[in-house]
């Protein structure tokens, strides 16, 4: 597709409106065969390439301007083996489509929170979602992928094939090759799950995060949660009286027995003066898409992210007082609780790294109107700054923006990142695919 197309407008649009791209050129890929041609095309005309597969990257990699987007989106084939619980999928396919797929049998994997999330990206950088505690990763639970490399080759990467290019897809990225197709683990989950957000008035927000940081330590591991500080909306499950308003919200999944859910959450649903507590037995595709509204395409967005080392006082009182100075009712600041099987990974054993930090905080601005960037950009950094001391200093590659190399060094740490330039030396020696948090190889003639 080139720019005198007519789809071309809507084609070259990326989930983020804040990214505005006009690449010369998009190569919508039906099949294996196709991108591998695509890379050839890109490689001999000179072409910086951009791999579209769900477009939701907030930096806005799926794009670029001049060159070539290799859009996979159209790749959406699944196939499953019940008896082996695996699930292959390509691509383009989206969480929600793999959810879809999988719940007719009661079985899951560790996707993303929004179900238009595109499985792709999620999965090579790593990969929280609602069963991360359970059942570790998205990446964790990735069994074996195909890849085209830089020089058009296929090649598959597993536990027994290729198994640092396997090493190196867990968390790094896609630095290394153009993944057409992932093979998953499945578990038994749902698919009714008992899960659901509870809403508490800003004015107990301090008390919340309080609580929180003692409860999560001695939840267990069927239970993952999300602290959320943000404005209610106008939706006719919450009172009239909240909407417009700022509010604190616990979303939890107990991906265990329902019967065991009610002891564990029974805590957080006494705690304080909640104005709805919606947690009850619900669909575990119903989970999967309840942000979903809240996160469409269309609207400007910008993130920043690190991990926290510690939840005490003082960085307590720094969200609540960030919190009260918002700047869009669409922003929010999101604690994610990590341990459990996330924390049961050995460092090393894949390319994601920091598994033992207790949060992953993320600041997430959100707006529509363009003459207000600079101001919601301003107050994410300002959230973000004011909680450093308070951070590892790392953040998950996921939630990184155009921040600089220095940045995705701080995504590995220095031994994991070193161990990444190794395989992009092998697999990417001319850093074709450098449209990406990019590991530069160090080899002559890089791009």
């Amino acid at each position: 597709m080139l720019p005198s197309d007519n789809a071309y407008e809507t084609a070259r649009r990326v989930w983020n409106a804040f990214i505005d791209k006009r690449p010369a050129l998009i190569a919508r890929c039906t099949g294996v065969a196709d991108v591998i041609r695509a890379v050839e095309f890109a490689d001999e005309h000179k072409l910086s390439v951009a791999v579209r597969g769900g477009g939701h990257n907030v930096a806005g990699h799926g794009t670029c301007d001049g060159g070539m987007v290799i859009d996979l989106s159209a790749m959406r084939g699944i196939s499953l083996d019940l008896v082996r619980r695996r699930a292959t999928a390509q691509a383009g396919a989206t969480w929600g489509a793999l959810d879809h797929e999988i719940q007719a049998y009661g079985l899951a994997t560790t996707g993303g929170m929004v179900s238009t999330t595109g499985l792709a990206g999620l999965t090579l950088g790593g990969g929280i979602g609602w069963l991360m505690r359970k059942h570790g990763l998205a990446c964790d639970n990735l069994l074996a992928a195909e890849i085209v490399t830089a020089g058009g080759r296929v090649v598959r990467a597993s536990a027994d094939e290729n198994s640092d290019l396997f090493w190196g897809i867990r968390g790094g990225g896609g630095n290394f090759g153009i993944v057409t197709s992932f093979e998953f683990r499945l578990h038994a989950v749902g698919p009714t799950v008992m899960a659901g957000p509870i809403f508490f008035p800003a004015d107990q927000a301090g008390e919340l995060l309080g609580f929180y940081r003692g409860w999560v330590q001695v939840v267990p591991d069927e239970l993952t949660t999300v602290l959320s500080l943000a404005t209610a909306p106008a939706a006719p499950f919450l009172p009239t009286a909240i909407h417009g308003r700022r509010v604190a919200i616990v979303i939890s999944c107990f991906a265990g027995e329902l019967q065991d859910a009610t002891a564990f959450l029974r805590p957080l649903r006494e705690f304080g003066s909640p104005v709805a507590d919606l947690i009850r037995p619900m669909p575990y595709e119903a989970l999967q898409t309840l942000v979903d509204s809240d996160w469409g395409p269309g609207a400007h967005n910008y993130f920043k992210s690190g991990y926290l080392e510690r939840l005490d006082d003082g960085a307590i009182e720094t969200l609540v007082g960030w919190h009260a100075r918002v700047e869009s009712p669409l922003s929010e600041i999101h604690l994610h609780h990590f341990g459990g099987a996330v924390a049961r990974v050995a460092e090393g054993e894949t390319a994601f790294t920091h598994r033992n930090a207790p949060y992953l905080l993320n600041v997430l601005a959100r707006w529509t109107d363009p003459a207000q960037s600079q101001t919601n950009i301003d107050w994410t950094r300002n959230v973000y700054t004011s909680m450093t001391r308070f951070g590892t200093g790392a953040v998950y590659v996921n939630f990184l923006g155009e921040e600089g190399n220095d940045r995705v060094r701080a995504a590995y740490g220095r031994d994991t990142y070193e161990r990444l330039v190794q395989l992009k030396n092998s697999y990417d020696p001319s850093n074709l695919f450098r449209i990406n948090q990019n590991i530069p190889p160090n080899t002559p003639g890089a791009r």
